[in-house]
């Protein structure tokens, strides 16, 4: 067996907290939540803007999986934590333009009074490298 390998990539913004962008462990990638965090400029520039917010963390969390040696297509389980459900369907068909693989993912999207640092989304993942 061997030991967890942290994921580290500029294509995707630092963590918030202490924690990592991803872990690889084994076969897995643990991919920690992305918000929408631009990692070109460090700074949420899309705040209260669903569509734009979503398409910023699926951006984000792709570039931690290509840094991991991954693909969205490697994704296994993902879950949404958004702070209104009135915003599933458009987070689903920005979602469905990233993961247009077959079989899709499996999901759970769960309501939460709130998110760092304000956003109304974050995504979270993990991907199976065969």
């Amino acid at each position: 067996m061997s030991f967890p390998i942290p994921i580290k990539t500029n294509a995707a913004p630092d963590p918030v907290g202490p924690y990592n962008q991803a872990i690889k462990a084994g076969d897995f990638v643990y991919c920690s939540g992305q918000i929408a965090i631009n990692p070109e400029s460090n700074q949420i520039d899309c705040l209260g803007d669903i569509k734009e917010e979503t398409t910023q963390v699926l951006k984000n969390l792709k570039a931690v999986l290509i840094a991991s040696g991954a693909s969205l297509e490697n994704v296994v389980k993902t879950t949404i934590f958004l702070t209104d459900l009135n915003n599933f369907q458009v987070v689903n068909d920005i979602y469905s333009k990233f993961f247009q693989n077959e079989p899709s993912p499996a999901r759970a999207c769960v309501e939460v009074s709130s998110l760092p640092k304000g956003v109304l989304i974050e995504i979270d993942c993990v991907a199976y490298i065969h």
